[in-house]
């Protein structure tokens, strides 16, 4: 597994890292923690250095989780973990970006992913209550601490990019990219490109759609979020196949899978873009990281770029509300 640098603060990971969130939250009931302790190891075995959670996911479940499996890699793994949100009788009540509840979190984070210190600390989505420059400024003081390596932001907008960077150094955005969510190339992009942050791309593969093993039949487990999402109402998933036959003309191309062509387009965008797809299956798990073998070359891109060009994806990715409340 080839490396690469995220931002210009020294921060080296996997080309492909894996999203943990699912194996606790967001797609129907935890999963068995031995198995996802196996798939965890075997990650680690087959290269990936890049690990993936949040409190809230379960909430504190999944950085338990991580905790327990990777403590024995400590000094040759990058866990990202994630503050802002108030936890409120085990559930997400609200942003709350606030000074102390940073600090009450990378304490608490700390002890759940049994290290000394947090690799890579994400504001997990904005807080219009908090000015921007005293998150950057609490994690900046975590950082000189040694609590904290790297700042990071998630989903965040150019304008509040640049005032926290002036003030702490962006490491990475984190923000959902894939070949159906690809809103951040006008601004967000060129932004964090003159600044030199790297882009962790969260949903890479679609939440599943885009490795070509959901239809518009599929049923989803009580608890999946993919079952209140604009994108992945039954309407949006027939329409969505054209974009699909797309990455399929590809993947038979190239003797991959859907998958593989999905995320291998990703890596193609910018070398300073790592993707996150997450998995709770290990055939899975070795088939996403299979991408990294795809290559397309220049007229391979450009076709693809105009093919999906002319499909317009149907369905938001998120319901209003979840888009500026929830940490998915």
């Amino acid at each position: 597994m080839k490396t690469r640098k995220l931002g210009n603060q020294g921060l080296e990971v996997s080309e492909i890292g894996l999203g943990c969130m699912g194996m606790s939250f967001g797609y129907g009931p935890p999963k068995d923690e031995k198995e996802m302790i196996d798939i965890l190891h075997k990650a680690v075995y087959a290269g990936v250095t890049f690990f993936d959670t949040a409190e809230v996911y379960g909430p504190w479940i999944n950085e338990e989780l991580v905790g327990d499996a990777l403590k024995p890699f400590h000094g040759e793994v990058v866990i990202a973990t994630k503050f802002g949100f108030n936890i409120q009788d085990g559930k997400m009540a609200g942003l709350n970006s606030h000074p102390e509840n940073i600090r009450k979190v990378a304490e608490a984070s700390l002890k759940r992913l049994k290290v000394d210190t947090l690799d890579l600390f994400y504001q997990h989505r904005v807080d219009p209550n908090v000015p921007i420059e005293e998150v950057a400024g609490t994690v900046k003081d975590l950082i000189w601490e040694g609590k904290v390596k790297h700042f990071g932001l998630s989903e965040a907008g150019t304008q509040t990019i640049r005032r926290a960077h002036a003030i702490q150094p962006v490491t990475a955005l984190q923000s959902e990219y894939s070949l159906w969510t690809r809103q951040h190339e006008k601004e967000i992009i060129p932004t964090i490109e003159e600044l030199g942050i790297g882009l962790v791309a969260y949903s890479p593969l679609g939440k599943g759609y885009l490795t070509g093993k959901i239809n518009e039949s599929t049923a989803f487990q009580a608890g999946d979020i993919r079952n209140i999402l604009p994108r992945y109402q039954e309407e949006a998933r027939v329409a969505n196949k054209a974009l699909l036959e797309v990455i399929c003309q590809f993947a038979e191309r190239k003797q991959a899978t859907p998958a593989q062509v999905a995320l291998a387009w990703v890596l193609a965008q910018k070398p300073w873009i790592v993707p996150i797809p997450g998995t709770t299956r290990a055939h899975r798990l070795e088939e996403n990281l299979g991408a990294a073998s795809v290559r397309f070359s220049s007229d391979e891109l450009e076709e693809m770029e105009t093919a999906s060009a002319n499909v317009k994806v149907v369905g938001e990715r998120y319901t209003e509300q979840m888009e500026s409340t929830t940490g998915l």
